[in-house]
């Protein structure tokens, strides 16, 4: 009995020492430290050159893994068509990914959707839905502010950009 026990004690210790061999994640190369940052994303709103509306969202994201990191904010606008009721996700959409450290600059992939309900007299009452969407690999530079997309309007003197800050968080 007291042999099987020491047999329990030794095979414990032994997991648990090698327990944080399996716990390394095999997308960090050993040596090297994870990087985290802080994701500042500004919508701005331009009509005519002005600046008319301007909305702001965060999240974190880390070069340790190849999770997604995402946001989401909006409402479903409720409208009419001949099968009835149907609700359309009108609103902010923004997705990155495979961040890298690239000498003093963040390399990511971002997706962005943003979508807008605006009346419209030439539909006499009826909502005009604007939407700008785009992806692309950016790069830039660390703790500066980076319009990473811009866009005019099609049928309006208006422009949508995205713009991007990332400071690392210690």
């Amino acid at each position: 009995m007291q042999k099987r026990m020491k047999l329990v004690w030794i095979g414990l210790a032994a997991t648990m020492l090698a327990a944080p061999c399996f716990a390394q994640n095999p997308e960090v190369k050993p040596g090297t430290r994870a990087a985290y940052f802080r994701l500042d994303f500004t919508v701005k709103e331009l009509e005519n050159g002005k600046l008319v509306n301007t909305r702001n969202y965060s999240t974190s994201a880390s070069t340790s893994d190849n999770r997604n990191c995402s946001i989401r904010t909006g409402e479903k606008i409720p409208t009419q068509t001949e099968k009835g009721a149907t609700y359309l996700d009108i609103g902010v959409n923004i997705d990155c990914n495979t961040l890298k450290l690239v000498d003093n600059q963040l390399s990511l992939f971002v997706t962005a959707d943003i979508s807008g309900v605006v009346p419209d007299p030439a539909t006499k009452g009826a909502p005009v839905i604007r939407q700008n969407r785009w992806s692309a690999t950016v790069l830039i530079p660390l703790k500066k502010a980076v319009t990473i997309f811009s866009s005019d309007g099609a049928t309006t003197k208006t422009q949508m950009q995205l713009e991007l800050t990332a400071t690392p968080i210690p």
